[in-house]
């Protein structure tokens, strides 16, 4: 009988290689995005339903769902891949931007879980993989609030994997490193006009990538096998890092002394 796996935001990059992926080994695949009446490559794959999901509303949330469990019977695995990124000087971000952030990355990401564990319960088995990136694990400089809803999504995923464990459901962080996708193209900037800030961003961004250039980065294709593989490994491994760059700087982090690490990531970029 097939699994089912849902993933949110498919019209692009991880979402999108993640549900041929899914497609191609035989599962039925929920693949949801904002605005399904754009999609055409997706919608023309056998057993692929395309559905509008927008993690901001929750009617659309219990109306695609609902629609997938229509057409396939129930619902194996959920991959909330849908995220949105903002970067720049904190002090001048808007409340309707950090709102943004979190009601995408984090509340929206809460919202399609819980809607969904009722089915993965009546299972009796199932997993959770939620896209974090190495910026749920490090803080970089004018990632204050991308980085602050992914370390949330860390820790909520590392709680809710003990509260379900005994369910027999799974739950998976992916934590890719800096892959070229469309989230860099979508990627907003929040408009600064404190004079103070302007020489530490000037310093930032144009070392921003240097100390991991030499490094192999992980494609979207990357992502999406290490997605597929934390769907059926049916091992307690909780954290799947994806990229060269992802590792160093999490092994920076973790091998080293607190204040070693925050003394490297100022070298790296700001001294």
């Amino acid at each position: 009988m097939k699994k089912t796996v849902l993933i949110t935001g498919t019209s692009s990059g991880f979402g999108r290689e993640t549900a041929k992926l899914f497609q191609q080994n035989g599962w039925n695949v929920i693949a949801s995005m904002r605005s399904p009446e754009k999609e055409q490559e997706l919608r023309n794959l056998d057993n692929v339903l395309v559905t509008q999901l927008d993690v901001q509303d929750s009617q659309s949330i219990e109306d695609a769902i609902k629609a997938g469990v229509d057409k396939f019977g129930t619902i194996d695995v959920l991959v909330n891949n849908a995220g949105y990124g903002l970067m720049g000087v904190f002090e001048s971000a808007t409340r309707e931007q950090i709102q943004k952030q979190f009601d995408v990355n984090v509340f929206g990401m809460m919202e399609v879980t819980q809607a969904v564990l009722p089915y993965l319960r009546k299972n009796g088995k199932g997993a959770i993989i939620n896209i974090s990136s190495f910026g749920g694990i490090i803080g970089f400089p004018f990632t204050s609030l991308y980085a602050s809803s992914k370390f949330a999504v860390e820790g909520f995923s590392e709680a809710l994997s003990h509260e379900l464990v005994k369910l027999n459901i799974a739950v998976k962080i992916i934590e890719p490193g800096g892959v070229h996708t469309n989230f860099r193209n979508g990627l907003d900037l929040i408009k600064n006009e404190i004079a103070e800030y302007n020489p530490i961003m000037g310093s930032f961004f144009s070392r921003y990538a240097k100390p991991t250039e030499h490094l192999a980065k992980a494609t979207p294709e990357d992502v999406a096998l290490t997605i597929y593989k934390a769907a059926i490994d049916e091992s307690t491994q909780l954290r799947y890092v994806v990229g060269e760059d992802a590792q160093l700087y999490i092994d920076t982090k973790w091998k080293n002394s607190e204040e070693k690490f925050i003394q490297s990531v100022r070298d790296f970029f700001l001294n």
